[in-house]
């Protein structure tokens, strides 16, 4: 070995045995980070956290069900019961400020009313958490951009839970509409409708809802038409209808609208709380179509194309993905794939399509 190759190799090995130890404790540290599951705090124990939210809980790679927040004591009682949950990881609305002091939870995931959205959200990232929000993001953009600096302001993420998202038949066809498989796109059809249920229930009210079938269910083929087009609408024509006006006299009963997209796509939507049945997704492009019937189901979704295949990939647990997506976001410190500025993109158009159906006029959205 001459006398340069024996200093280069020296020197080397110094170096690797200099940054052996770092390089060990830093990728250790990593796997361990990783491996921890972040703790989830659960903001409104109705039935979609009954149900869906914490059933999804055990089965993610990434989170646990680590604190409650409720203003009930006997829907408190029975989830400490079922879930094991600690007296101090059990909290009121008006105590949410002593999660500072829980290190358990990393995050939580509100799951209140629209209106109350802001409230919780900013409650909790004063606290030191990160936060998950159910959509709509909160019932005007005013709201949402003060949760959206709150979060900011104290350094934690802010994610909007649009479960399509995650859905992979959805992810199939935005990659269609990528690829072009059928050609440019020109018309998408969205629609999502449900019958509500009982009189009484806090989605009737405007001052806990916002809004009725448009801020509950609309916004799902809202949210579809952006994502599938991949741009922002443009102009927005709106027309409200309703055939209920006791059950519904504070908020909308059916809704259609149409948006115009700057690569001249044409939207046409529709929603409401007394037609169940609608749950589809359409895009006709040059070349064919596919669609998706039903589209916005929690599972069972399915679709075909013009050239005969199917749409169909197995079950997934969409609120399970998505707690996976925003828990790996916080763990590898990097931005989530549903921010609060999606939410509050979705709350602009939807403002505009209620005063569009108010006004009888196209309300432009540049």
């Amino acid at each position: 070995m001459t006398d340069a190759s024996r200093r280069r190799f020296l020197t080397q090995t110094t170096a690797a045995l200099v940054a052996a130890p770092f390089i060990s404790t830093t990728s250790t540290r990593a796997r361990a980070q990783q491996s921890r599951k972040l703790g989830v705090a659960v903001c409104g124990l109705g039935k979609l956290s009954t149900d869906q939210i914490a059933p999804a809980l055990a089965k993610t790679q990434h989170c646990r069900l680590a604190g409650i927040v409720t203003g009930t004591p006997a829907k408190a009682a029975a989830w400490k019961a079922k879930y094991g949950i600690a007296d101090r990881s059990v909290y009121s609305y008006d105590t949410m400020h002593r999660m500072a002091e829980n290190p358990d939870i990393d995050f939580v995931y509100v799951v209140t009313p629209n209106a109350l959205h802001a409230q919780h959200t900013i409650a909790a990232a004063k606290a030191g958490k990160h936060v998950f929000c159910e959509k709509p993001l909160e019932i005007s953009v005013e709201r949402c951009q003060q949760m959206i600096d709150a979060c900011r302001d104290a350094k934690r993420l802010l994610g909007t839970a649009y479960r399509c998202q995650y859905d992979p038949h959805h992810l199939e066809c935005i990659r269609l509409v990528r690829e072009e498989v059928f050609g440019k796109p020109n018309i998408v059809q969205a629609g999502f409708a449900i019958n509500v249920g009982a009189p009484g229930q806090w989605r009737l009210q405007r001052a806990l809802a916002g809004g009725g079938a448009l801020m509950d269910v609309g916004i799902y083929a809202l949210q579809a038409t952006r994502y599938l087009t991949g741009e922002e609408p443009v102009l927005v024509s709106a027309q409200e209808t309703k055939t209920d006006l006791a059950r519904f006299s504070e908020v909308d009963e059916s809704m259609v609208w149409t948006t115009k997209f700057p690569s001249g796509v044409v939207a046409y939507c529709s929603t409401s709380y007394k037609a169940g049945g609608i749950q589809n997704l359409r895009v006709n492009a040059d070349r064919g179509w596919f669609e998706l019937d039903p589209a916005f189901f929690y599972d069972g979704n399915r679709g075909r194309r013009s050239d005969g295949k199917e749409i169909r990939f197995p079950q997934t647990d969409l609120f399970a993905a998505e707690m996976d997506d925003f828990a790996r976001a916080i763990i590898e410190s990097r931005p989530t794939k549903v921010p609060g500025e999606e939410g509050l993109r979705d709350v602009r158009i939807m403002q505009a399509i209620y005063e569009s159906a108010r006004t009888g006029r196209a309300v432009s959205l540049v």
